[in-house]
């Protein structure tokens, strides 16, 4: 590409952006429709919507989670009969959740989109700060990161919301994968994915950004000037994740598309585990819903609190 001064793909305007793990690049228009295109395809391919849902995008104030609701809002405006709700979950962190929930609330009513709020103290009786100090853990990030998913499916149940849609991208997936096998649980690999069947009564869950980096995402808002809380949690220090995060980008920088490589061998996991296993997942005995063991992780901090 030495001296290559256009796009690869319109071949009119300056290079905006070089994608290593495809060997291209792009200019600033071509970088944005590729983002959405992928969006796109990511949705059809593995059936996450249909055109009548009513859909709960799960919203923090970050970056992923204002872009996704951004890109399917444009995408929703071709199909009146779809509708969306922006569901954010205050977990109670002093200093950090606030910022985040403003910014939520303004970019929402900007786009036009209703938000609904659920919080800690309500569904739990503590805020994630009180936990903390009243249990004394050592890692937050695990225990705050299961009760959100579970405050997010109660506040989903409660509007009538036919699917909900995270925000998790590329690099998270692949964290999730390593990190799996670090805490010895493989199987709850088969348990992640694009999509999560809750089945019966439960909702079913869906990440459309799930094959875009993190880094293209920043990239995305920052073009198409969608305000983001950049602050960290200050719980986040204290998870493993980071360290496997920082990994993951050395090893990424060095040999472009280990993430994707990672993500599409856990695919393939699930895909052989669905033919040889198709009935293998379980279910929680208390609250029912879908887990690797007799209770699931939710029900054991919340026997804990």
């Amino acid at each position: 590409m030495t001296g290559k001064i256009n796009c690869d793909k319109c071949g009119r305007y300056p290079i905006f952006y070089r994608r290593p793990y495809e060997g291209i690049v792009l200019c600033r228009r071509c970088f944005k429709d590729s983002i959405e295109r992928k969006v796109r395809r990511t949705i059809s391919k593995y059936k996450m919507f249909s055109p009548t849902d009513h859909i709960g995008v799960a919203v923090s104030g970050g970056k992923d989670s204002l872009t996704l609701l951004y890109i399917l809002r444009k995408i929703e405006e071709g199909y009146p009969e779809a509708r969306i709700t922006a569901l954010a979950v205050d977990e109670g962190i002093k200093g950090y959740r606030e910022e985040a929930l403003r910014l939520a609330e303004s970019f929402t009513a900007k786009l036009g989109v209703n938000l609904r709020t659920i919080s800690f103290k309500e569904l739990y009786g503590k805020t994630m700060d009180e936990m903390v100090n009243a249990l004394g853990l050592r890692f937050p990030c695990s225990c705050c990161g299961v009760l959100r998913r579970k405050a997010l499916i109660e506040l989903a149940s409660r509007i009538g919301v036919d699917k909900i849609a995270t925000a998790h991208n590329l690099d998270d997936e692949a964290q999730t994968v390593i990190l799996n096998l670090i805490h010895g649980d493989p199987l709850r690999i088969l348990m992640t994915g694009p999509t999560l069947d809750g089945g019966g009564s439960f909702i079913k869950k869906v990440k459309p950004l799930f094959l875009i980096p993190e880094k293209e995402i920043s990239l995305y808002a920052y073009l198409t000037g969608i305000p983001f809380q950049s602050r960290s949690c200050p719980y986040a220090s204290t998870a493993l994740r980071n360290d496997v995060r920082a990994m993951l980008n050395l090893v990424e920088e060095k040999h472009p598309g280990t993430l994707y490589t990672i993500v599409h061998s856990a695919e393939k996991l699930r895909q052989a585990s669905s033919k040889l296993f198709p009935k293998r997942t379980m279910r929680c005995k208390l609250c029912g819903s879908p887990s690797t063991s007799e209770i699931c992780s939710s029900c054991k901090i919340l026997k804990d609190i």
